[in-house]
């Protein structure tokens, strides 16, 4: 019978957002893919620094179980294979249970995402996560420097969510960018029993959900958040939006503009998702933070490789 991700929650990550390798990195930008890939090979037994998703991915694998697979993990990398076999070794080395990676050799790697049926792509390439949004993947851009607060909830996975062009669609943050608070506001109070339409990160929230459902018989707890810039009375019809779809948040924090960054803190998430770079630039500085660049806050844009 052949292997299938029915039903499991499956991330696909760079090498770069798992571990450490901003130094190669100046290597392969200043000096070419040569003297990159003659690097990582002589650095080959030399254990990797943990990445900024590391914690995330070191939780989520410990939902697995001898009778029952929950989570993949897939390297999806534009690295060489080379290279390749120095991610292998340093997710061995540390413990992590990865079987698969996909590695390209300087090609964008976001289209086997659809083979992977992939429910996150986590990159520190700006262009691929674009292009996995496009196609309707969960994606977002890391930032290798982020703070990383995983390690004080051992037992625990926390992940937190903005919710306008994340969650949901942008299609109140539209009217909030064109039109101002008070239309803003105005037109949510008016729809406020019309769920709003899924945004690029329900899918995730779902497979999240399913996890979460596994309850005791997991070994590891799942605990989520939606932390918005929403405030009452906008807030109902995020409220009945999950309802309507059958999913709950453990926390909900509807702070009408205050920053982000204090609550989350507070909340310790191992990852926040977020649309606006002013959003991610707050929240990087205590948690660990993904770049969604989707929605009318993120005009089409070009990054540099990664």
């Amino acid at each position: 019978m052949p292997v299938t991700f029915d039903g499991k929650l499956v991330v696909a990550i760079s090498s770069r957002a798992l571990f450490g390798f901003e130094e190669e990195n100046r290597v392969f930008e200043e000096q070419g893919e040569r003297a990159y890939i003659e690097l990582q090979l002589s650095r080959l037994d030399v254990p990797a620094k943990r990445g900024v998703a590391f914690p995330l991915v070191n939780k989520l694998l410990a939902f697995n179980t001898a009778d029952a697979q929950r989570v993949e993990v897939v390297i999806l990398s534009k690295n060489d294979p080379v290279s390749g076999m120095r991610v292998f070794r340093s997710a061995d080395q540390e413990g992590l249970k990865l079987l698969r990676g996909v590695f390209t050799r300087g090609r964008s790697p976001y289209q086997y995402l659809a083979a992977l049926q992939a429910n996150l792509f986590l990159s520190a390439n700006e262009n691929d996560v674009a292009s996995a949004l496009q196609d309707g993947f969960p994606a977002a851009r890391v930032f290798p420097e982020s703070a990383k607060t995983a390690e004080r909830h051992a037992n625990e996975v926390r992940i937190a969510f903005d919710g306008d062009a994340v969650l949901f669609s942008d299609e109140a943050e539209r009217v909030f960018q064109s039109e101002g608070l008070d239309a803003f506001h105005e037109h949510e109070i008016k729809h406020a029993l019309n769920p709003l339409p899924p945004g690029p990160f329900k899918p995730l929230l779902e497979a999240l959900h399913r996890l979460q459902s596994a309850g005791a018989e997991a070994p590891m707890k799942l605990r989520t958040a939606l932390v918005t810039a929403r405030s009452a009375p906008a807030h109902e019809r995020a409220v009945r939006t999950l309802m309507q779809w059958n999913i709950q948040v453990d926390e909900a924090m509807f702070l009408g503009g205050l920053d982000k960054g204090e609550f989350l803190k507070t909340f310790e998430p191992d990852f926040f998702f977020d649309d606006q770079q002013g959003h991610v630039d707050s929240a990087r500085r205590h948690v660990a933070t993904g770049h969604v660049l989707s929605g009318v806050s993120n005009p089409k844009r070009g990054g540099r490789p990664a």
